[in-house]
Formats: structure tokens, C-alpha cells, sequence
């Protein structure tokens, strides 16, 4: 079974990493189908559509398949038009429907724009919030950006710092921490996770001098996860915890806000990067880097980060299946 990969904004670099993705799948046998207009992709590879993602397997070896989704307007690459973001939302859309259908192994999303999809009606802050959404879940999302060297979560996510502080609670934090214990179990195959928790301000509070969210927030949160047996600790200085010895002790670290977790990962493994969404009924991966509509169709996009989320998709989708059956026996 095949992961569903989406079209993302059409106008952005989705379309040549797709391109790219295809040719370096093919050679591996690790296919995909993709849900999006083929007309994006003519002249660059063969493609083939299909009645369902049944059909992908024998095909993609020659051509890729593919579930047509018709672009309002003709796009031109680095110049977003929001008439077709309704296309953008029903490749996201549909792609959830198989995954929850069972019939594709995953979901790997191509790169969206937030402010475009904002002007064509979306009322999600982005994929995470409008998949858990899609999943009949909403409020038990949690965003994970994972590569070789670094996993991460924030507790908080697209946010404001200032609404970032107003929602940051013992209780929000816990259930977090829970929801990635237990995905580090099931879909990573660690049997004993170990998480690591940041502290908010400099020093991690230093003992109240700079802040108190560490004592009256933080550390009662760790205490309710420990009571829980999941192997938490902290809260650490930010500055600290992800130097290359530090990352050694522990399996994901649990920050308090979007950038405290997206900066050391982005700086430290950009191209190996993958976003993925836990708290889900299936599996959601993403590339970890955007639209780049600044160099759209000009044969300078990475595709690593793709290759690296169809690798994790079809890595957490195995993990998962052998976690079920063995909480069966």
C-alpha cells in the first residue's frame, strides 16, 4: 500500500520536488500516488491517472500515478493565486479520506501557504490544526519535527508568544507529553521514551529569578508525567539541551513554544527534516520547509526533506502496524 503525497501550493516548489520524488522512488520501489493537477506536471514525467490507489503499485515503475484534482487557473511558478486554493484543500482533504479509509498507507503533505489559503477561506492556522480536524480529533494534535539527530514538539504551536504564555498550562503540557510518549512507542519503536522538557525562560528560571513559570507550571507537569511512568525530566535551559552531548539523553525533546523546537532542529538537520502530525488515527508527515515561492520552477529546490517525510511516512506506518499487533496478542 502507498502513501498519498498532495499537491501543496501548486504555484510553490510542490510540483518539481514531486517531479523529483518520483524519479528517486522509482529506482528504490518505495512508491507514492499523488493527488493534485497533472497538467503541473507535463513535460517533466509520465503520468497516469487512476480510478483508486489500487491501481498505483503497477504503474509507478513507468509513470506516476495519479488522482486528478483540476486547477482552477493555469499557474504560474513563485505567483500564488488564491482561486486555487479550493484545489489545494481538497488534495489534503481527500488524501485524509483514503488514509482514515485505509486505503493509502499514510498522508505525506506538500508545502502549503498559510496566507493564501487564508484569502481563499481556510480557517485552519495550517495542516496540523485542519487534519486533526479532517481525523475528528481536534485539541489532541501535536506537532513533531523530527530528523537523524533531533526530535521535537512544541507544546505551543502557531501561535503568538503572548497567546503562547497565555495557553501554556501544567495540563496542556502533560497532555502532550503524553500523546508523544505514546507515538515514540508506537510509531517509532522505542519502547521506554525519554523526554526531555525545556524550561521558558533564560536558565530555565534560574530558582524563580527569571520567571516562575518553571516552578508554578513546568515542573508540576513533569511530576504528573513521571506519576504517569513516562520517563520525563527537567525543566532544562533551553540553551543547553540540544548540544550534541546533551541530545544523548534523550529520544525528543518537549519545548514550550513553536520556535524554541523548530530552531535547533532547522538549524542543526534543514534538509533531513520532517513534520509530522501525532495525536492522529493515521499517519501524517510533511516536509519541514515551505512553499519557496522565491525560487518556484527554477530547478533550485531540495528534495531531501520530501524524500526523508515518504521514508518516515512509510517508517511510522510499519512501526504502527507491528505496535498493534503486538498490544493484540
Amino acid at each position: 500500500m502507498f502513501p498519498a503525497l498532495t499537491m501543496g501550493d501548486p504555484a510553490g516548489i510542490g510540483p518539481e520536488l514531486t517531479v523529483e520524488a518520483w524519479h528517486r522512488q522509482r529506482e528504490s520501489g518505495e512508491g507514492f500516488i499523488w493527488i493534485g493537477d497533472p497538467a503541473l506536471l507535463d513535460g517533466y514525467i509520465p503520468t497516469r491517472a487512476v480510478a483508486n490507489p489500487q491501481e498505483a503499485e503497477a504503474i509507478f515503475v513507468e509513470a506516476l500515478p495519479v488522482l486528478p484534482l483540476a486547477l482552477a487557473r493555469p499557474v504560474t511558478p513563485g505567483q500564488p493565486d488564491f482561486v486555487n486554493g479550493a484545489a489545494v484543500i481538497e488534495s489534503i482533504a481527500l488524501a485524509t479520506k483514503l488514509a482514515l479509509a485505509g486505503a493509502v498507507s499514510a498522508v505525506v503533505t506538500n508545502p502549503i501557504s498559510k496566507q493564501v489559503l487564508k484569502q481563499a477561506g481556510f480557517g485552519f492556522p495550517g495542516h496540523t490544526e485542519f487534519l486533526a480536524d479532517l481525523c475528528g480529533v481536534t485539541g489532541q494534535e501535536v506537532m513533531l519535527l523530527a530528523s537523524p539527530r533531533l526530535r521535537v514538539v512544541p507544546v505551543t504551536v502557531h501561535v503568538s508568544i503572548r497567546r503562547a504564555l497565555e495557553m501554556l498550562t501544567a495540563e496542556r503540557i502533560v497532555q502532550v507529553g503524553q500523546i508523544l510518549a505514546r507515538a515514540l512507542r508506537s510509531d517509532f519503536g522505542i519502547e521506554k521514551p525519554r523526554l526531555a522538557v525545556a524550561g521558558l525562560n533564560p536558565h530555565a528560571g534560574e530558582g524563580g529569578l527569571m520567571g516562575d513559570e518553571e516552578q508554578d507550571t513546568i515542573f508540576p507537569a513533569i511530576e504528573m508525567l513521571r506519576a504517569e511512568g513516562i520517563d520525563a525530566f527537567g525543566p532544562l535551559p533551553p540553551d543547553t539541551m540540544f548540544t550534541e552531548k546533551a541530545r544523548e539523553s534523550y529520544d525528543a525533546a518537549l519545548c514550550m513554544y513553536h520556535d524554541q523546537a523548530l530552531i535547533p532542529l532547522k538549524t542543526l538537520d534543514m534538509a533531513s527534516g520532517v513534520n509530522a502530525t501525532l495525536g492522529l488515527p493515521i499517519v501524517r508527515t510533511s516536509p519541514d520547509h515551505g512553499t519557496a515561492f522565491d525560487i518556484a520552477g527554477q530547478g533550485k529546490a531540495d528534495v531531501s526533506s520530501l524524500l526523508a517525510a515518504l521514508r518516515m511516512a512509510q517508517e511510522m506506518g510499519a512501526h504502527r502496524r507491528a505496535f498493534g499487533e503486538k498490544q493484540a496478542k
